[in-house]
Parts: structure tokens; C-alpha cells; sequence
């Protein structure tokens, strides 16, 4: 077998690769005699067929298994010899394309390696970790926020009519066909005009009304309506109106405090107090995070794969291309170019994904199965009632297993950059916080 180099510019590689005929035929040969043992055919016994019987039967399936193989196994000998690692899975062609029994196989291989990775002084980045406290003022502000959700109604002046928002309690009785059916009756009912909590069409028809009046609401059931004997049919329900009441926040009080399943109102101001400063420091760790980078892209250059560079710029310009256009749900539409911008954007990425991916494997940085099956049950989360189904999905797709893995890894290398480098901390204010991480998103 011969290996000769055909191409070496910067990380662009290529080879011819030779492998002779009469390696090949030692190599079926060798596959041949394995499978001897196994083999039954009419009129032998197992395992007494003859060579030249073997090879006229199986010789041309197994001349295809023997190319491969031996292809395979010079390309392996190649890397591990080199110590190049490619960028992408390698292009490999027979050249000899008239190829038949007797002659050499020659193949050609060309791919781009990955850079060596300079060393990085890790314990000479130095970055600041903002530090917010959840002060008076945001607890306050966040326990408002909670009341106008935990919202309680009160009575509206005798006379008011009612509006989208009120609550309006009632007695109902519906028929249909002038007959009353089951579960088409309550007393005491409280009904939220505009939560769509009745039949469409129902809630509307109570707009306006006032303490003591009687209302006729005329609906029609859909024609999907879960109870098929109701389905598409129009029904009449008799409503008497005995409160409007209008919606105002809870009283911030221990009673609000239970809602929300705090033994008392301190207790619920500490849990939000814990929340707010998780909320911040997660915040903090993306502005970290992003200095983080930027000091890296600083200190580190090398070249880059073009192949690489190229996929990631087409990436960034499709997927900003959908941000513009976000009425085009799938991908029938004219092809996006890459600008320059793009590609300037491309390479950071790269440079930095390469990096990361080099730190990460020296500090021997792994993903563990518990936090990968964490990550799987938190994206599942967005589909309700197909959680198992998403699960079994990814579990088969080692794309999606690749695509999920990737963001838990950068992080936890980001977080092991973090540790050997010189962080300080200053405490600044929420605003201040804010303003930081706006910058962020504009850039």
C-alpha cells in the first residue's frame, strides 16, 4: 500500500492512496479462509468447501468488503501517524474508475485538518463578576407583580355594568331544542369575562350586564364539542345575574403568602429575595461569560479551516435571514449568500469553538449522562403531553443528542476557564445590571 501526498497548503491536505492488487487478493484470501470454517454448501460438508469454489461464490462480495477495508484502514494508519485531525469527515474518490479484477485500486483523499491550538495562559485573564443584592425596593416591587396575579375581586356599585375583565357570578340553566340537558346548569357560578373559559360566544353576550338582570345567551356548540349528542348544535341559556364585581390585586398579606405556598408573607420575601438574586447572577454569568470570549478571541490566533468557516457563515446568514422573515415558517426561499459580515462573525465562532473544544478536552471536561437526561427533560417541558415521544426521539438521534450536548459542554468549560482565572467582584445596582446585558444584545 502506498500513500503519497498530493496537496499541503496551509490546512488543506491530500492524498493518493494505492492499494495493490496483490494486497487485495491476500486480503479476500485471508477473508476467505476465516469464513471456510462456517460455510455449507450441496455436496460438502461444513467447512470442507473448496478455496476456488468459495472464491467463484462469494469472491466478488467479498473483493467489495476487502477495497473498503483496506481503504479504511490507510486512512486510519494515515491520522493516527500524521496526528491530523480533520475538520470534516474527509472527500474520498476512486480515481481509477475503469477499475477490474487484477488491477490496483487507487483512491484520492484531500480534507482540511484542524490547527494546533496555542497554549493560554488561563491564570493571566482577569474579569469582573457583577454582583446585584435584592434590595427592599425590588422585593416590594416583585410582591406587586405577584398580587396583580394572585388578583381578588370586589363588588362593583350596585347599578355598574359589567366589563371584559369582571366577574360576574351566575345561575344557568341551558337547553337545547327546548329541552335541558345534563351539565348545562350551576348556581353561584363565578364566570371572568374574557378568560374564554365557556362556549365561544358565551362570555361576550354578558358584556354590559347588571346585578339582578335576567340575560338569554344564545350559543352554538362546536362542531367538535367533546359531547357528540351537543356538537354543532345551537343552545339557549337562561342566566340570572346576581354580582359584578370588578378585579383588584390581592392584600400583600400573609393569606397572598399561602397562595403561593410560603408559610407567611417574610417567608414568601426571602423565597423572592433567592429568586431575584438567581435571576441577576445568571444575568452576571452572561456578561462574565461574554468578557470571557472576547478576552479569549484577544489572546489566541490561529488558521482556521475554511470548510468550517464557510458552513458556520451560511448558518448565521440563514438563521438571521428567518429572524427578518419570520413569517417563512420552513425553508422553500431563494438561497442566502453570506456577506463578509457574516463571515467575520463565522470566524470568532470557530476560533472560539475550537478553543473551548481544546480546553475542554485537556482539562478533561465531560457532560455527564444525568445532565444530558436533565437537558432532555427540560426542552421536552415544551411539549406537553409528548414528553415520552420527544425523549424517545432524541434518545434515537444522535444529531439532536450532538446538538444538546454541545451548549451543557461550553458551559461547563467556560466554568473551568472561570475557575483558573482572576475574577473580582463589584457589587453594582439592577439597573446598572441591566444596561450591561442590553449592550450584549445590541452587539
Amino acid at each position: 500500500m502506498q500513500v503519497n501526498e498530493t496537496l499541503n497548503e496551509g490546512l488543506k491536505r491530500g492524498y493518493n492512496i494505492t492499494v495493490t492488487a496483490a494486497e487485495l487478493e491476500a486480503k479476500v484470501n485471508e477473508k476467505l479462509a476465516e469464513a471456510q470454517p462456517e460455510v455449507e454448501m450441496k455436496g460438502f460438508r461444513k467447512g470442507k468447501v473448496p478455496m476456488a469454489l468459495l472464491k467463484k461464490q462469494f469472491g466478488q462480495k467479498i473483493m467489495g468488503e476487502a477495497m473498503q477495508e483496506s481503504i479504511d484502514g490507510a486512512m486510519a494508519e494515515h491520522f493516527e501517524t500524521s496526528g491530523d485531525r480533520p475538520a470534516m469527515q474527509p472527500d474520498v474518490k476512486m480515481t481509477n474508475e475503469d477499475w477490474k479484477e487484477g488491477d490496483d485500486v487507487e483512491v484520492s483523499m484531500s480534507y482540511e485538518k484542524l490547527p494546533e491550538i496555542p497554549e493560554v495562559d488561563l491564570s493571566k485573564i482577569e474579569l469582573e463578576k457583577m454582583v446585584v443584592k435584592a434590595d427592599d425596593a425590588a422585593v416590594e416591587e416583585a410582591l406587586a407583580n405577584l398580587a396583580e396575579t394572585a388578583q381578588d375581586f370586589k363588588a362593583r356599585k350596585k347599578g355598574s355594568k359589567a366589563k371584559d375583565g369582571d366577574q360576574v357570578v351566575i345561575d344557568f340553566k341551558g337547553s337545547v331544542d327546548g329541552e335541558e340537558f345534563e351539565g348545562g346548569a350551576a348556581e353561584d357560578y363565578p364566570l371572568v369575562l374574557g378568560s374564554n373559559s365557556f362556549i365561544p360566544g358565551f362570555e361576550e353576550q354578558l358584556v354590559g350586564v347588571k346585578e339582578g338582570e335576567e340575560k338569554s345567551v344564545v350559543v352554538n356548540f362546536p362542531d367538535e364539542y367533546q359531547a357528540e349528542h351537543l356538537a354543532g348544535k345551537e343552545a339557549t341559556f337562561a342566566c340570572t345575574i346576581k354580582e359584578v364585581k370588578e378585579p383588584v390585586a390581592a392584600e400583600v398579606n400573609d393569606e397572598m403568602a399561602k397562595k403561593f405556598g410560603a408559610e407567611d408573607l417574610e417567608a414568601l420575601k426571602g423565597q423572592i429575595a433567592e429568586r431575584l438574586e438567581a435571576e441577576y447572577a445568571g444575568a452576571s454569568r452572561a456578561v462574565m461569560k461574554r468578557n470571557l470570549l472576547d478576552a479569549l478571541d484577544k489572546q489566541v490566533s490561529f488558521d482556521l479551516p475554511p470548510s468550517l468557516v464557510d458552513a458556520e457563515a451560511k448558518q448565521i446568514a440563514h438563521q438571521l435571514w428567518h429572524e427578518e422573515n419570520p413569517d417563512v415558517q420552513g425553508h422553500d426561499h431563494p438561497e442566502i449568500e453570506s456577506t463578509d459580515e457574516h463571515k467575520t462573525l463565522a470566524e470568532r465562532r470557530v476560533r472560539l469553538g475550537l478553543l473551548l473544544a481544546e480546553l475542554g478536552q485537556k482539562a478533561d471536561v465531560q457532560v455527564t449522562d444525568a445532565e444530558m437526561t436533565q437537558a432532555i427533560m427540560n426542552q421536552a417541558r415544551q411539549y406537553p403531553g409528548q414528553e415520552r415521544q420527544f425523549f424517545e426521539f432524541v434518545q434515537q438521534n444522535q444529531q439532536m443528542q450532538q446538538q444538546m450536548r454541545a451548549p451543557i459542554f461550553e458551559d461547563k468549560v467556560v466554568d473551568h476557564v472561570v475557575e483558573q482565572a482572576k475574577v473580582t467582584e463589584k457589587e453594582i445596582s439592577k439597573d446598572d445590571l441591566q444596561k450591561a446585558v442590553e449592550e450584549l444584545e445590541d452587539e
